[in-house]
């Protein structure tokens, strides 16, 4: 399966956007100006949201002026790809039981377990293909979605570091596997988040095997980590990647 370029830019820090496809597997590659070639971030928005998602861009932009390689792919059921009838029927369960004030760890436990069986194998035979660019040299580290960080770390032995975001439901499977991440791990916990207990992070944090790995803690809601994660997540990287 070749990965196939479909259009690219300059921007204005001089990051090269390049949007690409990898048989049914969409994604976009952002690389430093320098020619070098620069180490890889693979980074995964929460619980299937698409690889143009806002937040996920301003952050590989960050990288990539920082001097890494960073690819983020719609993977199965993520973004655009489409979903099965199983899964849209689970995300409007979980729509209406959280209009009605309903539990919804069950749902969640569905939706999210099923997009982590099949984004796995799609983040696999996306990093072998983007190892095969000149580009790309060095260690591969991972950011964002939790769940999927999880299950691609203990199946990944590539991966050299990762950071996770707490706020997304861990299915109990991956929270069984967290003993097999080793790898230097960032976790960033929002501590007032409206749907994610506390408590369920802390204890994730504890189940984790690495024997080098650091909580952040920042009062706010879901959405409310500080820019400043994203500038302290680079020296994380530094330690590990560089």
């Amino acid at each position: 399966m070749a990965l196939r370029f479909t259009s690219e830019q300059r921007l204005d820090d001089g990051v090269l956007e390049r949007e690409f496809t990898l048989g049914e597997i969409p994604g976009t590659l952002w690389t430093p100006e320098s020619a070098t070639p620069a180490p890889l971030i693979l980074m995964a928005h929460n619980n299937g949201l698409p690889k143009r998602e806002p937040r996920l861009v301003a952050r590989a932009r960050h990288y990539a002026a920082y001097g890494y390689v960073v690819a983020t792919i719609d993977a199965a059921g993520c973004g655009d790809r489409p979903r099965s009838a199983a899964d849209e029927q689970a995300r409007a369960d979980l729509g209406r039981a959280m209009q009605a004030g309903e539990p919804v760890d069950e749902i969640l436990e569905s939706l999210v377990g099923s997009l982590v069986e099949k984004a796995v194998p799609d983040w696999r035979t996306t990093l072998d293909a983007l190892l095969e660019l000149p580009e790309i040299g060095g260690p591969v580290g991972y950011s964002g979605w939790t769940a999927v960080g999880i299950r691609l770390a203990a199946v990944e032995p590539r991966l050299a570091a990762a950071g996770f975001f707490a706020g997304g439901y861990v299915p109990r499977a991956q929270r069984e596997e967290a003993c097999q991440v080793t790898l230097p791990l960032l976790l960033l916990l929002q501590w007032d988040d409206e749907g994610n207990p506390r408590r369920r992070a802390l204890d994730l944090f504890d189940a984790f095997g690495s024997k080098e790995k650091t909580l952040h803690a920042n009062v706010g809601g879901h959405v409310g980590t500080p820019w400043f994660e994203v500038e302290d997540g680079g020296r994380f990287y530094d330690r590990h990647l560089k």
